[in-house]
């Protein structure tokens, strides 16, 4: 039977401090650092110990987790001072479950070993409001005794995980669910304005295309938010270009022809210098919306999305 770890948490941003709270509703003991003082007040709020850094924190905890939001800040945050491999006692382990590049997640994987410390990747998929109730998909890289060790964390926080190799191979996969991800919310944003010109109902169109083989996880999901006009996917546009980017590295890598992310990229860069690289991700839609002056709405549907 597995001795239950405790963890410091760095990061509470839209995903990060929903996966915590599940930690701490699971009955983890969990060491918090963000930035923003008003996230880790909501974690303490829920049973958290603060910190006033990620060293401090990792110390404290024994092991660390981070959710963060590039490879440049989950860099800075393990090795700058007061970083969690001056925290991190050897034989500890780093848990990350921001979203890397394979290169970026082996580099500061062997950072971390030559400090004594063992890692495990673990981006997860499936969206912020599963994260909220524990039902998001974790996406593990790493050696499976470490795996083994971490798995009642990871399932206090994820409906499903999956081994998919050694560190690495979860890059591979989460950048490969984002790219299909993107591709899917072009494509339906394109489907539900044809329907609109098309003279249908837009509520009774998307139940039909749920119904259908034309049917994706995020047309259920993201377009309900399109049809609100609320968008509020908790993802941003600077967010699915750092994503689509990892997918076309990955491309040139393996040398292969990629036709669809090049091209949903490029609209994607088109949002962002309309939008802001602020805004919400679904957004993506709004390009088409503006460019024939017509909203895609329909009665009915959320704000946010519900577990």
């Amino acid at each position: 039977m597995s001795t239950r770890e405790n963890y410091a948490f760095v990061g509470l941003g839209h995903l990060g401090a929903n996966l915590a709270a599940s930690l701490l509703r699971n009955g983890f003991v969990v060491i918090v650092f963000d930035r923003d003082p008003a996230a880790v007040e909501r974690l303490v709020a829920l049973g958290a110990t603060a910190a006033t850094s990620p060293a401090e924190a990792a110390a404290q905890a024994g092991n660390a987790i981070t959710c963060l939001p590039s490879p440049k800040v989950s860099e800075a945050v393990l090795t700058n001072a007061g970083g969690l491999l001056e925290g991190l006692p050897r034989g500890g382990s780093w848990i990350e479950m921001s979203t890397n590049g394979r290169d970026e997640i082996l580099r500061l994987a062997a950072l971390a070993a030559a400090k004594g410390i063992e890692t495990l990747e673990c981006p997860v998929t499936g969206g912020v409001h599963l994260a909220a109730v524990g039902k998001i998909t974790a996406l593990v890289g790493g050696d499976a005794a470490l795996y083994e060790r971490h798995r009642p964390a990871i399932e206090a926080m994820c409906a499903k995980s999956f081994l998919m190799g050694p560190v690495g191979s979860a890059a591979v996969i989460k950048v490969i669910t984002n790219m299909l991800a993107f591709i899917h919310l072009v494509a339906a944003g394109e489907a539900l304005m044809l329907a609109k010109q098309g003279g249908l109902d837009l509520a009774q169109s998307y139940h039909a295309i749920v119904a259908s083989s034309g049917n994706s996880f995020v047309h259920e999901t993201e377009s309900q938010l399109i049809l609100n006009g609320s968008y509020d996917i908790g993802f941003t546009m600077d967010l699915a270009l750092k994503d689509l980017g990892f997918a076309l590295a990955m491309g040139r890598e393996f040398r292969l022809p990629l036709q669809l992310a090049p091209l949903v990229s490029e609209i994607f860069l088109m949002g962002k210098q309309e939008y802001g690289g602020g805004a919400w991700s679904t957004q993506i839609v709004k390009l088409l919306e503006d460019a024939v002056d017509m909203d895609l709405r329909a009665p009915g549907f959320p704000a946010k999305l519900e577990s």
